[in-house]
């Protein structure tokens, strides 16, 4: 009979048997050797394994055998971990804890034993930097990911009605990020919607005293909404066509610019539906309701996400798959602009997987995986994914879907150099945009073809484009277009010699963006890597804080390019092992502009 392990890297490291017996392994370094197999995308070679691990080894291939040999009899006769490149099989029915994390339901993740604790916990590797610079990167991913697992969980439970359990799990993901602003809305939320007023006022005067301390800004507006908005009352009884209307104008109101009056509407909407048990109309009215606070530019993303938490419950109840879909689908689009991408992909998947009947869904959902791929730095998965959803859109005449879609695709070719294809991308884009007037798309691909022409040495014309892209995002209000336009426009300013104007516009290109609850996580990250390559440059005294900054970011969220760059920006300023850790992370990444990257600065 071959034995099911049971593999714990979150806390202290264990492997367990579904016997109740377990291995105990002698070296920490076949712990460290385990977990950087089971973590690492691609197979490495035993020389690059050698290196990382067991340099100071008198015979460092021969300590490497070891290792294996050592974890070879831990997995039993079900696994392998064989050849070179070291390619590692677990046994059939394996559960790694680090994997439910990342990609099971958040039930089964929430039940984790090590939940909230470090990857490795307690394991130092001496004379390895290279590996402890991996390390120190990945416990910040698996870090931030238990902290999505406890949101979501909070989040799914409150729309059970579990309050108390809700409670519990918005404390501990509050504690470890006190200064998520999301996190505190949720937690006040909860202690009002328990009827604990007091509490409620006690966590928004912690959270005042907090910001102002830390931050020197008072909390947002998804704070103030949590206090502001009471309790839920079932609302007065109305019929499908009632309700409905009153869905279409709330939807109305909002896409007029009347932001505020349509979402009071749709709030209503949902009381409405509620109070007369129309299941269909309950899901509709929280998704229009969802759909509106996350994309209405308000910082109300964590209403949104309690509204679609809601609707998936309702919908999974009733079987309405095709709505959990669309529901499913938005879910994965705020934890992707949260930089989520694990669950993130969750969703979309999930939702992807219910929509053979809607062919308006493929194409959206795509291009969102798509996107997710590209701020992962999946380059060629991301085209794929892309290119599939540009074709569907095509196809069903979705204008917008392509102009997003193609606008993504840019953004992938322009970060490889792949400058003739981007400019290609863009322009269709753009020319889509102009076409169905989407003017509050528009400054993202102007600012992508901008990067394009300042690339190609063309400085007017991607002075143009950035002022452009300004100008009209600065009229929208909308902070990531902003924040995108004002990098490019510092840039600029480099190529000039501007130096100290270029430092000024990169540091309100990131107030910009995120000047707001809820921003788009990676661009704060691409505004950060343009800081920082400049602050090397001309060394700049807040550089070191930019690039620990940028780190904490990227390695958090699993950005693998950005947390390879951020590594060469530590490298430069001396950091050790930060060149070897980049140089084994770029392996993993198809982008010929990075591999020079890494050959000329490692």
């Amino acid at each position: 009979m071959v034995l099911k392990p049971t593999i714990r890297l979150l806390g202290r490291p264990a492997l367990e048997y579904q016997d109740g017996g377990g291995y105990q392994f002698r070296s920490r370094k076949s712990w460290a050797l385990l977990a950087y197999l089971i973590l690492s995308e691609r197979h490495p070679t035993r020389a690059q394994l050698a290196t990382l691990l067991f340099a100071e080894a008198d015979d460092p291939l021969r300590a490497l055998r070891w290792s294996l040999a050592e974890i070879r009899r831990g997995l039993g006769e079900g696994g392998s971990l064989e050849g070179d490149p070291v390619i590692l099989n677990l046994p059939p029915g394996t559960i790694v804890d680090v994997e439910v994390l990342a990609r099971g339901s958040w039930v089964d993740a929430i039940a984790l034993q090590g939940l909230g604790e470090d990857l490795l916990s307690g394991i130092t590797i001496r004379n390895a930097a290279g590996f402890e610079s991996w390390l120190l990167s990945e416990q910040r991913y698996v870090a931030a990911a238990s902290e999505a697992i406890l949101h979501e969980a909070a989040l799914a439970t409150m729309s059970r009605g579990g309050l108390r359990e809700a409670v519990t799990f918005a404390a501990r993901a509050l504690a470890m990020n006190p200064l998520d602003e999301n996190h505190q809305a949720l937690l006040i939320k909860l202690y009002r919607m328990a009827g604990d007023s007091v509490a409620a006022e006690r966590q928004l005067a912690a959270c005042m005293e907090l910001f102002a301390e830390e931050l020197g800004v008072e909390p947002g507006p998804a704070v103030a909404s949590a206090m502001r908005v009471p309790l839920q009352r079932a609302g007065e009884p109305a019929d499908a066509a009632s309700i409905a209307a009153t869905v279409e104008a709330g939807v109305a109101a909002v896409g007029a610019g009347a932001v505020e009056a349509g979402i009071q509407t749709l709030r209503s909407a949902v009381s409405a539906a509620d109070a007369a048990s129309l299941t269909r109309l309950r899901i509709t009215s929280r998704l229009a309701l969802a759909e509106s606070l996350i994309h209405s530019l308000r910082g109300m993303d964590e209403e949104g996400s309690a509204s679609l938490h809601e609707a998936v419950e309702i919908g999974e109840l009733c079987g309405e798959d095709q709505l959990v879909a669309e529901v499913r689908a938005e879910l994965g689009y705020v934890d992707f602009l949260r930089a989520r991408y694990d669950r993130a992909e969750v969703w979309l998947s999930d939702a992807a997987r219910l929509t053979d009947p809607a062919p308006s869904l493929p194409p959206k959902i795509t291009a969102y995986l798509g996107s997710v791929s590209t701020d992962r730095g999946n380059y060629v998965k991301a085209l794929e994914q892309l290119e599939t959803s540009i074709e569907a859109a095509q196809a069903i005449g979705e204008i917008r879907r392509e102009a997003y879609a193609r606008s993504m695709a840019g953004r992938v070719h322009l970060l490889c150099g792949e400058l003739d294809l981007a400019g290609a991308q863009l322009d269709a884009s753009i020319k889509l945009s102009e076409d169905d007037k989407w003017l509050a798309f528009l400054p993202w691909p102007q600012a992508l073809r901008g990067e394009v022409e300042l690339a190609l040495g063309k400085t007017s014309t991607a002075t143009e484009l950035f002022a452009q892209a300004f100008a009209r995002a600065c009229q929208l209000g909308d902070p990531c277009w902003e924040g995108t336009a004002a990098r490019g426009l510092a840039l600029i300013a480099a190529v000039d010699g501007q130096i100290e104007r270029a430092f000024e516009v990169l540091a309100d290109a990131r107030v910009r963006c995120n000047r707001l609850a809820d921003p788009y996580v990676w661009l704060d990250v691409y505004i950060l890597d343009a800081q920082c390559e400049l602050g090397v440059k001309h060394g700049h005294p807040a550089t070191g804080q930019w690039v620990a900054t940028m780190h904490d970011l990227a390695s958090g969220s699993g950005m693998k390019e950005f947390l390879v760059r951020s590594l060469l920006h530590r490298a430069a300023l001396g950091g050790e092992g930060d060149a070897d850790a980049a140089r084994l992370l770029a392996a993993e990444i198809q982008n010929p502009l990075l591999a020079a990257l890494i050959r000329e600065r490692t």
